[in-house]
């Protein structure tokens, strides 16, 4: 990642800790020290979107988040999320989300029930910033270190995924348009997001592999999916489980750890391995603090 990259990250820290306040580009631009056309372009390549896109899209989802969560006033919820009027919150919600705002808390999660929508909420505050990030490419391999670990038993996980055929240099190109999607997908069809983003793997070859991107969900929708959205049920069972510290870069030789380990425990995999993205980069600008959980089932 070059130097400028890693000062966006950080830039992008801030901003999402002060979204209740003025980020427009301007602002930005005084706290990066940079001139505006640079800042534009840059956090244009690095997120996809205009800076104005990014913190829009940004509010608006911690703020549906809120919406399910509680009871608070709309107009608080506005303010609170850095919109000047409730008339120019409510009329940006329905038009990024489909419904006004009270029409979204009416119709609620599939999946009722205030510790529900709180996790949603949670989940939706974390993942937001950066849910076209992750598998950002740093480019600074350093030696593999020894990591802690273990077998679990894991519970029945309901998710939504997007799938795709790529190369291993496709995958972060290939999360960065899948992730958003699906995180859009629940957002405004009320299907309660219960953790971080992740990725699994259910076919590797020498030349591409297979990637699903998605989100786990609190139950399984009770309605057809569209959108190139699948739902997919990963059975209980046992898992070595990992977490990998630092950039995403690294994974590979953690996986390869796991398979060492596995080996030597006598164990052998029960189906498709996934990693769960548990910091994300926008709130967590060096990569050094990256966490990332490495589950493959085993039998």
């Amino acid at each position: 990642m070059s130097l400028r990259n890693r000062e966006l990250l950080q830039l992008l820290a801030v901003v999402n800790s002060r979204l209740g306040e003025d980020v427009s580009l301007p602002a930005l631009a005084r706290w990066a020290h940079r001139s505006r056309f640079d800042l534009h372009r840059r956090l244009r390549q690095l997120t996809g979107q205009t800076p104005k896109a990014y913190t829009t899209r940004v509010r608006l989802a911690r703020a549906a988040g809120d919406l399910l969560a509680g009871d608070r006033r709309v107009s608080v919820i506005a303010f609170d999320h850095g919109f000047g009027s409730h008339e120019v919150f409510t009329r940006t919600f329905t038009r990024h989300l489909g419904r006004s705002p009270q029409s979204y808390r009416a119709r609620g999660l599939h999946v009722a029930g205030r510790h529900i929508a709180a996790v949603h909420a949670s989940a939706v505050r974390s993942a937001a910033p950066c849910i076209s990030l992750y598998r950002i490419s740093i480019i600074e391999r350093k030696p593999a270190v020894p990591l802690d670990i273990s077998v679990r038993d894991l519970p029945t996980i309901h998710a939504l995924v997007m799938r795709r055929r790529v190369t291993r240099d496709e995958i972060a190109a290939a999360l960065g348009e899948c992730l958003p999607a699906v995180f859009d997908y629940a957002q405004r069809n009320g299907l309660a997001i219960a953790g971080p983003p992740f990725a699994r793997y259910p076919e590797v070859g020498m030349g591409s592999l297979v990637i699903e991107g998605g989100i786990t969900i609190a139950e399984p929708p009770s309605t057809p999916l569209d959108d190139g959205i699948e739902a997919l049920v990963i059975p209980a069972g046992r898992a070595a489980v990992t977490i990998h510290r630092g950039p995403y870069d690294g994974l590979p030789e953690s996986y390869q750890q796991v398979e060492k380990w596995m080996r030597d425990q006598g164990l052998s995999a029960a189906g498709a391995p996934w990693e769960t993205y548990l910091t994300d980069p926008g709130d967590h600008p060096d990569p050094a603090t990256w966490e990332t959980e490495i589950v493959q089932p085993v039998r």
